[in-house]
């Protein structure tokens, strides 16, 4: 393949790479797509013909790292396929097309919202000093106009929502688009509602951890764990004074499970039951009832006959011995 450099008057003796491509395209990207795109722009100035087999061997890579680096760049529009090959395109002007938007007079409407506009441009304000030391990417700026719009966070939020992905070091426009979602899908809009968040979310890990403890876990949870214990926290909503009576009830049980809790858990759940006493009282109700008839079978020899047999015992889980 042949590669061209759109930009002609850069043909120096040093290989320019613009400042906006290491503000925007190098954390998100891997270290041998970079290495892949870095040796292409070189070899651009003096219009090299390079196969990719002969890239491949160049750079030590696998043929297809080659091929999906190079297809990863055209998706990023730093790459146009050309019959004869690719053209190296000049990102300083793809980012002007991305910011670049034709000015309109105001609405009326737009003019009631200027309050709210100027809450926001403070926000961003203080977004782009606080965690970019005043050098944040142009591209970030008409992204979180659209987070402002899509999750309706107030300005408090906001500037939570890019503190938390900062103290994690990722603050990258993917994960911060994953955290908004999560926050948004749980009802955060509010600086309040995220306080809540942060409580209901503090006490969960607390139920995990204790879960987990219990039943003597020493790995990780799976995702599938994950996820049943927030049923049961989340949509049922069962503390740990709950939680721990079905964990009792798995001490009989070789190889107790999540499945079998969740059985348990969903059946209280479905009665109706909501505090740990209801739950104790249904199941010493079922205890009585299990040993009247024991009693009665007794007296009246019926439990000398063969009885039935059950191959799942645990939909007789409330029968206490």
């Amino acid at each position: 393949m042949k590669l061209e450099n759109a930009d002609l008057s850069s043909l120096f003796s040093n290989t320019l790479i613009p400042d906006i491509f290491f503000s925007e395209y190098l954390s998100e990207a891997s270290g041998d797509f970079i290495k892949v795109y870095l040796y292409m722009v070189f070899l651009s100035k003096y219009d090299k013909d390079i196969k990719v087999n002969d890239l491949s061997k160049k750079l030590v890579l696998p043929l297809k790292t080659i091929q999906d680096a190079v297809k990863y760049w055209e998706e990023q529009g730093l790459l146009t396929k050309k019959n004869t090959g690719y053209i190296i395109n000049n990102m300083q002007e793809i980012e002007l097309h991305k910011l670049y938007k034709p000015k309109t007079a105001l609405s009326a409407e737009q003019l009631q919202k200027s309050t709210e506009n100027q809450k926001r441009a403070k926000a961003i304000e203080h977004i782009n000093n606080k965690f970019f030391s005043g050098l944040m990417p142009t591209t970030w700026y008409p992204e979180i106009e659209l987070w402002f719009k899509k999750y309706n966070f107030d300005e408090e939020v906001m500037i939570a929502l890019f503190s938390y992905c900062f103290d994690r070091s990722a603050l990258h426009k993917n994960y911060v688009q994953t955290v908004a979602e999560a926050w948004s899908q749980n009802n955060v809009k509010t600086f309040n509602d995220l306080d809540i968040y942060y409580q209901k979310q503090e006490k969960l890990n607390i139920i995990k951890k204790s879960i987990s403890k219990k039943l003597g876990l020493t790995r990780p949870l799976t995702q599938y764990e994950h996820g049943y214990i927030e049923r049961w926290n989340i949509d049922y909503g069962y503390g740990m004074d709950i939680i721990e009576i079905a964990l009792k009830k798995t001490t009989s049980k070789a190889n107790p499970n999540f499945e079998y809790l969740d059985k348990l858990l969903t059946d209280w759940h479905s009665r109706g039951f909501k505090t740990a006493d209801e739950v104790q009282a249904f199941l010493k109700n079922m205890k009585e009832k299990n040993k009247n008839i024991k009693k009665l079978e007794k007296e009246t020899g019926y439990d000398k006959y063969e009885q039935r047999t059950y191959d799942n015992f645990d939909s007789l889980y409330a029968n206490i011995k």
